[in-house]
């Protein structure tokens, strides 16, 4: 019973991987995995070769969880394994390197806020013909959006941009409300929206002509900025507790 006794995280220092896992809500493979990983600190082992955790250990793994719902896996598991490999700066380099996304990311949102009141206020009309200097062809416009003109041809074929033909050359004339559609359409692919997501936003918008269609994406888009935020906020915490107790 005392030897039972010596691996209770209630009675000393040494932690089982079960006992980690359980802290943890994880399975004792998980802990084995990210241990390999370099998310925590290599374990030390008993005589006959059994793992042996610490203390230190479940903050370490505390912090990564923490840090995964606002950074993503991939970047937690870089930035603790920069933390355990004594390149603290490194950790902090793509610490920022998340906030500065997450702040472009609450700037595309605003841009498409800003698209869709423009949207709002154009006449919902069929395109007439080419006239005036809001006109463009495919390949200006994919360059002025940074896309690919067989990217357009998709949107096209989804019905999210509806160019006319000019009859004469057979080329996609794009007028300004055809590059306002396809602005709106850059932008919410962004923010992470799928085309089958937004093919009935634009109908919405194109039908309703105004912002009110797509209130309840925008608010659900805002939302998940807010808890991006708070969940990076908490991953500091969890990991400055860390870096505190490494010393």
């Amino acid at each position: 019973m005392a030897r039972e006794a010596s691996h209770n995280p209630q009675s000393g220092e040494r932690l089982r991987p079960v006992d980690l896992a359980r802290a943890h809500g994880l399975s004792t493979q998980a802990v084995r995995n990210y241990e390999e990983a370099g998310i925590l600190p290599a374990a030390a082992r008993t005589a006959h070769g059994y793992r042996t955790y610490t203390s230190l250990h479940a903050t370490a793994l505390s912090a990564f969880l923490a840090l995964v719902p606002g950074h993503g896996h991939p970047t937690a598991t870089a930035v603790m394994r920069a933390v355990n490999g004594g390149g603290a700066e490194e950790a902090f380099r793509l610490i920022d390197e998340s906030h500065a996304q997450l702040l472009d990311d609450r700037r595309t949102l605003q841009a498409v806020e800003n698209a869709l009141r423009g949207l709002g206020s154009a006449e919902a009309a069929e395109p007439g013909p080419a006239s005036g200097s809001g006109r463009t062809f495919i390949g200006p416009l994919a360059e002025r959006l940074g896309l690919r003109p067989a990217t357009l041809r998709a949107w096209e074929h989804a019905g999210l941009v509806r160019p006319r033909r000019d009859p004469q050359t057979g080329y996609r004339v794009y007028e300004e409300a055809d590059v306002r559609d396809a602005q709106l359409v850059h932008q919410l692919r962004r923010g992470g929206y799928l085309l089958e997501q937004i093919a009935p936003l634009i109908a919405q918008v194109r039908a309703a002509g105004g912002l009110e269609p797509l209130e309840a994406a925008l608010h659900d888009w805002r939302a998940r900025l807010s808890a991006r935020g708070r969940a990076l906020l908490t991953g500091a915490a969890e990991l400055e507790t860390y870096l505190r107790e490494r010393g």
